[in-house]
């Protein structure tokens, strides 16, 4: 464990360099490029964003896989995304960041950071305010939950396993189209837009659901964990916005058989 002065123009490769690589280093290639990736990507969150004063980062590898959590002790990511986009929760600042392009500073950051961070990974959790962010690579369900009190700064949790096969590459691949390798696919969790027992029915959710999306070719909506959708919810996702963007393509994936007869419903309507 070590702790780090975020106002001594701390660079994420030297802390790369000199204090994670050397541990790292015997493990295969594939999983050094994944460590190289996710770890200086969140160190570079905190350098930038989280207007903190340190960051404590630590290590833990075992046998079978390595662990790494870095800490900082600033504004906190979804209080400062709420904030500087102006949304009405924090809960909204996890859907945001799990579409994949969102950034406070366009100048500086593309918004891709967590959203590639957490497909490469095993385990993959964000922890700030109050709010607790979890994706699994083999589990279908993004997580988003509420906990008891508020906790400073950010606590950013990244788990893989030693001999993993998985490449960066394959993550990247699998969301992007052409020689370029542009990012124009997502796949947007939902489950990420309800809270608790509310259930998803009116316009306005399907319009905070759908904010940003506008900007991938291909954007998937998984409702995994969803159990039902309202009319309403259903005609604005899959009637109206893809009327106003016939260039994209817009799909679902994991509807119950409710879900599924609620989106044909809105599909099969021309008026």
């Amino acid at each position: 464990m070590e702790t780090y002065d975020l106002n001594s123009n701390l660079a994420e490769d030297i802390v790369w360099d000199s204090d994670i690589k050397p541990l790292v280093s015997d493990l295969p290639d594939n999983v050094r490029d994944i460590w190289l990736y996710g770890f200086t990507e969140m160190l570079n969150n905190a350098i930038d964003h989280s207007s903190g004063q340190a960051v404590i980062v630590q290590l833990q590898r075992t046998a079978i896989d390595t662990q790494i959590i870095i800490n900082d002790d600033g504004e906190g990511i979804f209080k400062k995304i709420q904030r500087e986009l102006q949304l009405h929760d924090e809960r909204h600042a996890v859907l945001e960041l799990a579409k994949g392009k969102l950034t406070t500073d366009p100048d500086r950051h593309t918004g891709q950071g967590i959203f590639f961070t957490s497909r490469m990974f095993d385990e993959f959790a964000i922890l700030s305010g109050s709010i607790y962010f979890s994706h699994e690579f083999n589990k279908a369900e993004d997580w988003i939950l509420e906990r008891d009190g508020f906790k400073s700064g950010t606590t950013v949790f990244m788990k893989l396993n030693n001999n993993t096969s998985r490449t960066s590459k394959q993550v990247f691949d699998s969301f992007s189209s052409g020689d370029d390798y542009a990012f124009t696919k997502t796949v947007v969790p939902v489950r990420l837009a309800q809270y608790g027992n509310e259930r998803l029915v009116s316009r306005s959710q399907a319009k905070r659901l759908l904010a940003g999306v506008d900007k991938f070719k291909v954007v998937v909506f998984d409702f995994a964990g969803v159990d039902a959708i309202g009319q309403a919810f259903s005609d604005e996702v899959f009637r109206v916005f893809k009327k106003q963007h016939p260039e994209m393509q817009v799909m679902s994936l994991n509807a119950n058989r409710d879900v599924a007869q609620m989106i044909r419903r809105a599909e099969s309507t021309d008026t």
